[in-house]
C-alpha cells in the first residue's frame, strides 16, 4: 500500500525527490569550479569518489578513494568524522572497495571513509630512501578532507596486514589523532622474530632498494624500534583499541602461504599486546585458531571491531 502526505504526495515519491537531489548535488559540488583535489575527483559511484592528492611529502599526487555521507549534500553546512581504512602489501587503495561491502555497509552513516594510498608495499610509513607515506597520510590527506570535504577532527583508523601495521603505528606515534584504531593480521611488532626478514621480503618483492625502508634492522635498530608500533605503545594511551590475529596453518595441502604467513604474525601480535597489558592500556584482542592472512577472515574482524570504532566516531552501530 501507498502511504501519501497531507497534500496527497507519496511518501516513497519523496525519497525518490530527495535521493536524485543529493545526487545533483554531488554532481554539482565535484564538477564544479573549486580546489585543484575536487576537480581532480573521478566519481565512482552515488558516494564514492578517486581523488588525486598533490602531495609534498611523495613528491607526487597519490591517489584516495572515499566514500561520502548519504546527507553530505543536502547538509552543506554539517562537519564529518572520517574513519581511514589502510590497505595490505602489493595491494592498493582500491581494496577495501573490490573486497567488502564498505559502502553498503556505511549507507545511513553519517562519517566519511578515507582509503589512501600507501605505495605498492602498503607500509605508510617515512621511508629511510624513498616516500613519506607518514605525513601524506597523517597531514596531507587529513587537511584536504578539512578543507574540502568538512571532515570534522573526530577520527578512526583500521587497516590489513601492513596496513594494521599503519593503524597502530600512526595512532601511537601521534597520540591523539585517532579516537580508535584497528589491526587485523598487522605487523605490530616489527623487530619480533621472523618480522625484519618478511619486512625485507615484502621490499624485495616489489623491486624497491633492500634497507631503504629503515635500514638495516641491527646497525639502524633505533630507526626500528622509532617506528615500531610496540616500542611506541606508550602513546596509544587513551585511544580505544583493537588487535585479532590467527594462529595460522603452516604448510599444509593448496595454498599453504596465507597460513604461514598469520603464523609468523601471531607471535608479533601477541608481543604487541603484552606490551599494552604492562603499560595498563586496555585493548580489545580476537586470537583465534588457526586462520590465513587474507580478507575472508579480516572482513569479519571488521565487523567485530566496528562498534568500538562506531563509539569512537560518534556514529551509530
Amino acid at each position: 500500500m501507498s502511504h501519501r502526505t497531507a497534500e496527497g504526495e507519496p511518501y516513497a515519491s519523496r525519497r525518490a525527490v530527495a535521493r536524485a537531489a543529493a545526487a545533483v548535488g554531488l554532481a554539482a559540488l565535484f564538477s564544479a569550479a573549486g580546489t585543484g583535489a575536487a576537480r581532480a575527483a573521478t566519481r565512482l559511484g552515488p558516494r564514492t569518489f578517486d581523488v588525486s592528492v598533490p602531495s609534498l611529502a611523495l613528491g607526487r599526487a597519490a591517489p584516495l578513494r572515499l566514500i561520502l555521507p548519504s546527507s553530505f549534500a543536502a547538509q552543506p553546512t554539517r562537519t564529518y568524522p572520517v574513519l581511514y581504512l589502510l590497505h595490505g602489501a602489493h595491494d592498493d587503495y582500491t581494496s577495501w572497495t573490490r573486497e567488502t561491502d564498505i559502502e553498503a555497509f556505511t549507507e545511513g552513516r553519517d562519517l566519511i571513509v578515507a582509503m589512501p594510498d600507501a605505495g605498492p608495499t602498503g607500509i605508510p610509513t617515512d621511508w629511510r630512501i624513498g616516500p613519506d607515506y607518514e605525513t601524506f597520510q597523517i597531514n596531507e590527506v587529513p587537511a584536504l578532507l578539512a578543507r574540502s570535504y568538512r571532515a570534522s577532527g573526530v577520527r578512526a583508523v583500521a587497516g590489513v596486514s601492513t596496513g594494521g601495521y599503519g593503524a597502530m603505528a600512526h595512532a601511537a606515534r601521534h597520540p591523539g589523532t585517532f579516537a580508535a584504531a584497528a589491526s587485523y593480521s598487522g605487523l605490530l611488532d616489527t623487530t619480533a622474530p621472523g618480522v625484519p626478514a618478511l619486512v625485507d621480503a615484502i621490499v624485495a618483492r616489489e623491486n624497491l632498494l633492500p634497507l631503504s625502508l629503515w635500514g638495516n634492522p641491527l646497525l639502524n635498530l633505533l630507526t626500528w624500534r622509532d617506528f615500531n608500533p610496540r616500542a611506541r605503545a606508550e602513546g596509544l594511551r587513551g585511544t580505544a583499541l583493537y588487535v585479532s590475529s590467527g594462529s595460522g596453518i603452516p604448510g599444509g595441502v593448496g595454498d599453504w602461504l596465507p597460513g604461514a604467513l598469520e603464523s609468523l604474525l601471531w607471535p608479533s601480535a601477541h608481543l604487541f599486546t603484552d606490551a599494552l597489558a604492562l603499560l595498563r592500556i586496555p585493548v580489545t584482542t580476537h586470537y583465534y585458531p588457526g586462520g590465513g592472512h587474507d580478507w575472508a577472515y579480516w572482513r569479519g574482524e571488521f565487523t567485530s571491531s566496528w562498534p568500538m570504532l562506531a563509539r569512537a566516531l560518534g556514529v551509530p552501530e
